[in-house]
């Protein structure tokens, strides 16, 4: 049976690299995208959102927060600007942030960036409601390890 290889890399580094992959959903500029083997060639900007990849009965969650997304009919390559497995977040860190920013905003303290302010509002929310979703699944993940 025809799998995929799936590579999802920031400027930072390879978050994710993987073979014999089954299926790809990811979050497309205009929706959700459902990769399989053999898909048409296709290049698409990305929106924030969770990025699943799917390999035997095991599942991979990450976070990805804008970027391109090429395919082949063997091939899923992801450029993020930004992209987090959800295994690596620490949920009281984004909570933290989460209220740094509304803080800030409803400060409106003097020599903040409001619109950099309301992004890192909508990452750390972002982040919570996907981290909070997949921490309550507790299934196997690629990778041999359990959610907890």
């Amino acid at each position: 049976m025809a799998k995929l290889s799936v590579e999802i890399v920031t400027g930072e580094r390879v978050v994710y690299s993987e073979e014999d992959v089954d299926m790809v959903v990811a979050p497309g500029a205009d929706g959700t995208l459902g990769i399989l083997p053999h898909h048409a060639p296709l290049i698409t900007a990305l929106s924030s959102g969770e990025l699943r990849v799917k390999k035997g009965g095991r599942e991979q969650a990450l976070v990805v927060f804008g970027g391109f997304m090429e395919v082949t009919p063997d091939k899923v390559i992801v450029l993020a600007d930004i992209a987090e497995n959800i295994e690596e977040l620490d949920l009281l860190r984004v909570e933290e942030a989460r209220r740094a920013a509304q803080e800030s905003i409803a400060n409106r303290q003097s020599g903040i960036n409001l619109e950099q302010a309301e992004a890192e509002l909508r990452r750390a929310n972002l982040r919570l409601a996907i981290g909070q979703r997949r921490g309550s699944r507790r299934g196997p993940t690629i990778g041999g390890g359990t959610e907890s």
